[in-house]
């Protein structure tokens, strides 16, 4: 039986019948004698079949993430569990990263911001389930520079639109302490300390560097690893322990040093000395080599130190202005109690001294002392950090300004030059006489 209106694709015959010699039906073109498919078959001119479609766009499979999303992932993966976070801080951290990855902000940088990307994602989530890690030990994971992650995290926070709070330091000190291996299944027993007493006696001593300005403004992880070493020495103040240094506490504690730590243990001693000085009990001299045996006392009675501490401040500052102003002349003094009559000795001590440095109206000053009052007014302000008890480092170890250079003026050759300016070129004794000669003629 011919089909009427179908081609053969191969040789352009309309002479097409159907194949019965088979099981299934085909057609079969006559002329040439091919088996013409029903999918593969023309009407006339027109060729009838469907376009070609790639299997990825096909919905056969679902599409499968690149492979620096799934390296990503296994990051993520690997830094939870180094840090031994919990389940929901592990999916939160991938849910994270999974949506930072795919924002414009982040599928076209380098891997290196894609893997410190990883590190951020576990941070925030830590910060959001309250659980203390810093940015400094993230980016030792990471093996990354903290500014580069500090600036990738601010980017991601801004662009989840995540609201992340912000931890003390005390609150990070816990988590700290267990880096250091000073348990007693590490270290001998002489030098073994509980993680527990030693995370409270390095909190207490971070809040009395807190109270003395030495936090403010400084890198957590120094700080930390400087109130622990100091806990660590004070726990037990035993031959073993206080002749250990930072160092070979380090390398004992199998951890990396800082070294601003060694500055801030510095700081933190002199802070100690101040109130261990105030201790009714201690007779000898408290120095920064025996402090280390009075900081339970200090730390026991750090309120009532610090007051006692201040009052005898404010008594050296009384004495020495009731000395200068002892030195003040009887008249400049009977003068200020007449026109003070109410004011206090201190009071009246600070306005004799701005007297003897302002001279009056109705005083005569010759031109020595208007130009050493004016030499006085432009020297720099005394520092006012070594007045008081505490006062931030930066303020007690202040850097010199450098003196401001005049500006160079470019030599055009027109300058008028004075006469010893003229005498330092002469060099030759007929210069010198044509000089007075001509000196000799203009007058």
């Amino acid at each position: 039986m011919s089909r009427a209106g179908l081609s053969c694709p191969g040789c352009g015959s309309s002479n097409i019948v159907d194949d019965d010699l088979y099981c299934q039906a085909q057609l079969v073109c006559v002329d040439c004698g091919s088996v013409v498919s029903e999918g593969a078959l023309a009407c006339e001119s027109e060729y009838v079949g469907g376009s070609d479609v790639s299997y990825s766009r096909t919905t056969a499979e679902a599409r499968r993430p690149c492979m620096n999303l799934i390296k990503g992932v296994q990051r993520v993966k690997a830094i939870c569990r180094i840090l031994r976070v919990n389940s929901e801080i592990e999916k939160l951290s991938q849910t994270f990263y999974n949506q930072a990855y795919q924002h414009d902000s982040f599928i076209r940088v380098s891997l290196r911001k894609k893997e410190a990307l990883a590190g951020c994602c576990v941070l925030v989530s830590c910060r959001l389930r309250h659980w203390p890690i810093t940015m400094g030990t993230i980016s030792c994971l990471m093996d990354a520079d903290p500014m580069v992650v500090g600036v990738i995290y601010q980017e991601m926070v801004k662009i989840l639109n995540i609201e992340a709070p912000s931890f003390n330091v005390t609150d990070w000190m816990e988590a700290h302490s267990h880096e250091y291996k000073i348990s007693s299944l590490h270290v001998p027993e002489e030098l073994a300390e509980n993680h527990k007493d030693l995370t409270k006696r390095a909190v207490e001593l971070v809040e009395l560097a807190a109270d003395a300005w030495i936090v403010t403004g400084r890198r957590p992880v120094p700080i930390m690893m400087a109130a622990i070493y100091l806990s660590w020495q004070s726990l037990k103040p035993n031959k073993h322990r206080l002749k250990l240094n930072l160092d070979k506490f380090c390398q004992l504690a199998k951890v990396n040093k800082h070294k601003p730590a060694l500055k801030r243990i510095t700081e933190m001693k002199e802070v100690l000395c101040k109130l261990g000085k105030e201790i009714p009990w201690v007779r000898e001299a408290v120095t920064p080599d025996n402090v280390v045996h009075q900081v339970d006392d200090i730390l026991t009675h750090r309120y009532a130190l610090l007051r006692r501490a201040l009052r005898t401040q404010e008594d050296a500052l009384l004495a020495e202005s009731q000395t200068s102003c002892e030195e003040a002349t009887p008249s400049q003094t009977s003068e200020l109690v007449d026109r003070n009559p109410n004011a206090s000795s201190a009071e009246q001590c600070e306005l004799n001294a701005e007297m003897t440095q302002r001279p009056g109206d109705d005083d005569p000053c010759t031109v020595e002392e208007l130009h050493r009052d004016t030499q006085k007014s432009e020297d720099p302000a005394p520092n006012w950090g070594k007045r008081v008890l505490f006062a931030p480092p930066c303020v007690v170890h202040a850097k010199k300004k450098r003196a401001e250079q005049p500006e160079l003026k470019d030599v055009t050759g027109d300058e008028e030059i004075s006469d010893g300016e003229i005498d330092s070129y002469i060099r030759t004794p007929r210069e010198a006489q044509e000089l007075a000669l001509a000196h000799k003629m203009l007058s």
